[in-house]
């Protein structure tokens, strides 16, 4: 039986940070607890805000919050108003200060949760899943993704019985490590049933350390390799050598 890896969990520690960074002794399970009951409020309260990752760190008296979205204006709003709501709802949430820093993603075609949520999406507004993936697809290769993969699993189309389809674009490295795949799943609420959409990104691959630390992941420009043109650079052989 066929047996697969969640591609981010593969690669922590080594090209890619966790999401929450703390350390304590004695409330473990209370702090894990906190950390879902914020992503969980923070995902819907900011539906509409594009919102991919969200990044914890926890101090004795403080929780910083790193947001990492496409849209940054929808969660600051006019005079920073909407922050700070936002801030206090989470004050509550935590019994604790609640610091939140803001960070704009410049191409959301390239990163796999925005791209998974745009596509679920379009499928709850009766929107061709095949055309939505096609889509997708063709503005990440645009954008300078080097391979994509996108899955669909569900009553595909009002159909009877559910089924999967994908469609890729490039390649997609999963077994090397040291290649920085960006993987996400979104489920669309339609009229048939749920719908499950899952998005591989192939972005380039990382070669030298790296730095994890929160700070880094939202400064951090993408290292990727040499392409695979200038590697091949190589001198040939003469083959006239020797023919006299």
């Amino acid at each position: 039986m066929g047996q697969k890896v969640n591609p981010i969990g593969f690669r922590l520690g080594i090209i890619r940070g966790w999401e929450s960074n703390w350390f304590t002794e004695d409330k473990n399970s209370s702090n894990l607890l906190e950390d879902h009951k914020l992503r969980q409020y923070l995902q819907t309260r900011l539906r509409s805000a594009g919102l991919s990752r969200i990044i914890i760190e926890r101090t004795p008296k403080r929780v910083l919050i790193t947001l990492l979205t496409s849209r940054p204006g929808v969660i600051i709003g006019k005079g920073g108003e909407e922050v700070e709501k936002l801030r206090e709802e989470l004050k509550k949430v935590t019994n604790k200060e609640v610091q939140i820093n803001i960070s704009e993603i410049k191409r959301p075609e390239v990163d796999s949760s925005l791209v998974a949520q745009n596509i679920a999406q379009q499928l709850e507004a009766r929107i061709s899943f095949r055309r939505a993936m096609k889509m997708a697809i063709s503005s990440a290769t645009r954008m300078g993704a080097k391979g994509i993969k996108i899955k669909c699993s569900g009553r595909l189309g009002g159909a009877e019985m559910a089924r999967t389809e994908q469609y890729k674009e490039g390649r997609i490295p999963l077994h090397t490590i040291r290649a920085e795949i960006d993987y996400a799943n979104a489920t669309a609420q339609t009229i048939y049933g749920s719908i499950g959409v899952s998005v591989w990104i192939f972005k380039g691959e990382i070669i030298g350390e790296v730095d994890l630390t929160p700070a880094a992941v939202t400064t951090r420009n993408e290292k990727t390799s040499a392409p695979q043109q200038e590697r091949r650079r190589s001198p040939r052989r003469n083959r006239r050598q020797g023919k006299n």
